[in-house]
């Protein structure tokens, strides 16, 4: 555990909810930072950087509507936010489908790989982690992210 880190306290035998939201906001710092980081090289917004974090996660291309949903921005702002990642090269906007109105999103393959360059230290981060921990426990660490992002999915935010 790093330096300072709060240790997660026992409660009656459970992990009390502060622990987990402290190491929460604390993993969320340093992605932000991360991300931050790469916005600025980019010369891009950070809310690009969640942007291009949804097309690339999606398991379908995305349309701009279903982003503007998942974001919580006005459709000016995901436009804009859209033209400068077309601009910047990491997107292509596309009309593959039978209605020619539906626009999809898809990351460019050059840019992936300045991404992948970019957060490496993230994932290899994440590799020397995952070592410290058995299959069993990784399946349930897994499933507790997984579990979390689901909730977190449901919550609507005010739009900007």
């Amino acid at each position: 555990m790093p330096e300072g880190a709060p240790a997660a306290r026992e409660t009656g035998g459970a992990v009390d909810l502060q622990a987990f939201a402290v190491q929460l906001r604390r993993m969320n710092g340093e992605i932000n930072r991360l991300a931050h980081g790469f916005a600025a090289a980019q010369s891009l917004h950070p809310t690009d950087v969640q942007a291009l974090g949804a097309i690339l996660d999606s398991e379908t291309p995305l349309t701009p509507g279903r982003l503007r949903e998942h974001l919580g921005l006005t459709s000016g702002a995901v436009t804009a936010c859209l033209d400068r990642l077309e601009s910047a090269g990491h997107i292509r906007r596309s009309r593959e489908s039978a209605d020619r109105r539906v626009v999809h999103l898809h990351y460019q393959d050059s840019a992936r790989s300045v991404a992948r360059s970019h957060f490496m230290p993230l994932a290899e981060a994440t590799e020397r982690t995952r070592a410290r921990f058995d299959s069993d426990e990784l399946a349930l660490v897994l499933r507790f992210l997984t579990d979390l992002n689901g909730e977190l999915g449901e919550l609507r935010v005010p739009r900007r």
